[in-house]
């Protein structure tokens, strides 16, 4: 898809910002708010261009330069590709949100290789292809924030999620990991674990489901895709300039 017009003046002054999975769900709401803030966004989708097209005439109000690229996270190559083209289009990137990510969810005793893997391939390693893809610029260049979504499934596990549970449970290890390894270097580098969401994922659960599911927040609600962009917006901000290597669960208390 095409950039979106911007004077070459405001460009070369331009914050720009690369989301994984900015077409639905917590990733459009992030794109949306970093574009609000100010960013150039350049965001990826796994196979929905009628999503990510939406998302880019949502945007094309603002002042701001926006890039979409369908990429398959869980290919190393494409996520180099789509980093090079955001760096070349665009610019040095300042912040990366990882959110991409799938459920497969069946309890262990019937879960099948490929539901695994899939999970695994997509959530965890997708994460760790993009995030290798701009660590090293932002090294380079002493600065960046890096915001990885997980979940508290990854936090605290959740039967029937064996697998997503282990791919967000991962997530944050690395994340930590990572953040003791580049500190020095200026680059700071959070985990957001949200709860109950109200995204296409959650669409999906029966009204039963959702009832007793409510009744497990003490704020007896889900929350929103837009709660969370606020909260990743914050860690995208000069403001959490002394925050790295912490996990912000975002959860209506589900988990006291």
């Amino acid at each position: 898809m095409d950039i979106g017009p911007k004077r070459a003046a405001e460009a070369g002054t331009s914050r720009i910002a690369l989301v994984s999975g900015g077409s639905r769900g917590i990733g459009r709401a992030a794109v949306l708010k970093l574009a609000r803030d100010g960013f150039d966004v350049s965001f990826c989708y796994q196979s929905n261009a009628d999503m990510a097209e939406a998302v880019r005439k949502e945007l094309s109000s603002l002042p701001v330069r926006t890039l979409a690229v369908q990429v398959d996270v869980a290919n190393a190559e494409a996520v180099r590709g789509w980093v090079t083209r955001t760096q070349r289009e665009l610019g040095p990137i300042d912040v990366l949100v990882t959110c991409a990510g799938i459920t497969r969810d069946k309890p262990l005793m019937t879960m099948s290789d490929d539901d695994w893997h899939q999970v695994l391939d997509t959530n965890l390693d997708g994460s760790y292809h993009v995030n290798r893809a701009v660590i090293v610029p932002m090294m380079k260049r002493k600065s960046g924030s890096i915001i990885n979504v997980s979940s508290v499934s990854g936090v605290h596990g959740n039967p029937t999620q064996t697998n997503y549970s282990a791919s967000k449970a991962g997530i944050i290890g690395f994340s930590k990991a990572l953040a003791k390894e580049v500190g020095r270097f200026g680059v700071r580098v959070n985990v957001v674990a949200p709860g109950l969401i109200e995204t296409d994922m959650t669409e999906a659960l029966s009204e039963n489901a959702r009832r007793d599911l409510l009744r497990a927040i003490p704020l007896c609600r889900f929350g929103s895709s837009e709660e969370v962009a606020d909260l990743i917006s914050y860690l995208a901000s000069d403001a959490a300039s002394y925050i790295t290597g912490s996990v912000f669960e975002i959860h209506g208390g589900i988990t006291i």
